[in-house]
């Protein structure tokens, strides 16, 4: 078994550590980051507000957010955006190409959102118009972390924890700043659902704008994909145009999941994806229920959007850089144990406001602390996926080990009414069992450091 591309327990000096921020790289992680979130705002927390104000169950509301099984399977089709070219759009570049056409589709999806009146009502074609949106999202989120990761070659491994944390910092800023704008709007006289999605959609133009301005990242990945090619059509014989159909296959489809495999044996790989698996599973409950809980217990939009989006963005926005800067400093296999132990337990935080009732007080050190474990973990996390990720096979295999990450968030997350309304609208107790789901990954994860014979305990 190889160790991964990455080391997990390099660290550098402090000062060494923030100083990579000046490096302009970073700076365009951040701006495509913020391109990915924007999307989870028009089918996540925009839409749960607008379909709990037309109606709709706590069930109902979770079992919507099954359309997130598009960021679950999109490793599915990931290895089309490693070799395929799209019809015109590759000459920006194979990276900026698929991005561009999915922000496209993310924009129309938009526009179509903006022309419903009655979500209630409309709810199938509603669902439909919003699982394109996820699958558009799901796909422009592939391009953008191989263009993250490819941006900054292994040899600069102390630059991965700071790209991983302006990653974060972008997808915040995406998610809550255009979040807040909305939740403020629909409490403005004269707006409603409708005209705040047609404001929306128009988002999405500034993230395309942008990518027409950034660089393809330098990479040798089709050289070494041609050889494998060439590779499978030696062994295949006659070089007919078949074998060349079987061998673009095999190595755009085989390939990257065997070397994933291959390089670090079944059974660590096995319990790499588990621990991603179950990681955030509490996390994405909580997430799931956040809005129908501030709007049950109380809290207006504008408090909402104030708090949770604005405030909570530049809490989260701040911790991760921190986040970045003391990963890189000790390591991303401690930060992880760390990082896990205490998003989980800033849960609790939102036990104490169930109980407590609406205190804008409590509402805003349960932000501040939320804001961040989260980005702590969330930093940590993406910088270990990456670091396990081959720059040969960038999209297909990050999107591999991010799908799983995604399943546990999406399509498990999405039973998250039904426990609330299992739990008789419980809230402490919900808030509570989220804190708890964190311990298998833990354990997975200090045996996938045995076996990658590291200590917890001391940097090397």
């Amino acid at each position: 078994m190889t160790q991964p591309e990455v080391p997990l327990k390099k660290s550098v000096k402090l000062r060494d550590a923030i100083r990579v921020y000046a490096d302009r790289r970073l700076w365009i992680i951040f701006l495509l980051g913020f391109s990915s979130g924007f999307p989870w705002v028009l089918i996540g927390s925009a839409m749960t507000a607008w379909l709990q104000e037309s109606g709709l169950t706590r069930t109902a509301i979770g079992f919507f957010g099954s359309i997130f099984a598009a960021y679950t399977f999109n490793f599915l089709w990931a290895p089309l955006l490693d070799r395929f070219r799209l019809p015109l759009l590759h000459r920006v570049g194979q990276r900026k190409s698929w991005i561009l056409f999915t922000q496209s589709l993310v924009f129309f999806g938009a526009l179509a959102i903006s022309q419903t009146t009655d979500p209630k009502s409309g709810i199938v074609l509603l669902s439909l118009i919003a699982l394109a949106i996820a699958v558009a999202s799901a796909t422009q989120d592939i391009s953008i972390d191989a263009y993250r990761i490819e941006i900054i070659p292994a040899r600069e491994a102390e630059k991965i924890p700071a790209g991983a944390a302006m990653a974060t910092s972008g997808w915040w800023a995406g998610y809550s700043l255009p979040g807040a704008l909305a939740f403020w709007a629909a409490d403005w006289d004269g707006w409603n659902w409708s005209r705040i999605y047609l404001l929306l959609a128009f988002v999405m133009c500034i993230g395309m704008l942008i990518v027409l301005l950034i660089p393809e990242p330098e990479s040798q990945r089709e050289k070494q994909q041609h050889e494998r090619e060439e590779d499978y059509q030696h062994k295949l014989g006659n070089h007919s145009r078949w074998d060349r159909l079987v061998a673009w296959l095999a190595v755009t489809v085989i390939e990257p999941f065997r070397e994933f495999f291959s390089r670090n044996g079944a059974k660590i790989a096995l319990a790499i994806l588990g621990f991603i698996f179950l990681f955030k599973i509490g996390e994405a409950f909580l997430g799931r229920m956040s809005i129908v809980f501030y709007k049950e217990i109380g809290f207006t939009n504008t408090e909402i959007g104030t708090y949770s989006k604005l405030i909570g963005w530049w809490v989260t926005i701040l911790f991760s850089v921190i986040g970045g800067i003391l990963n890189a400093r000790f390591g991303i296999l401690r930060g992880l144990l760390i990082g896990g132990i205490a998003m989980a337990a800033s849960n609790l935080m939102f036990s104490l406001i169930a109980v407590v009732g609406p205190d804008k007080h409590l509402f805003l050190a349960a932000i501040i602390v939320d804001g961040f474990t989260s980005a702590f973990a969330t930093v940590t996390f993406v910088a270990f996926i990456s670091s396990l990720t081959s720059r040969t096979w960038t999209a297909s295999q990050y999107a591999l080990m991010a799908s799983v990450g995604n399943f546990g968030r999406t399509l498990l997350s999405s039973t998250s009414g039904a426990m609330v309304d299992f739990l008789d609208g419980n809230w402490a107790l919900f808030f509570a069992l989220t804190a708890l789901m964190v311990i298998p990954s833990l354990l997975l994860l200090v045996w996938i450091g045995h076996k990658f014979h590291l200590s917890f305990t001391h940097s090397s």
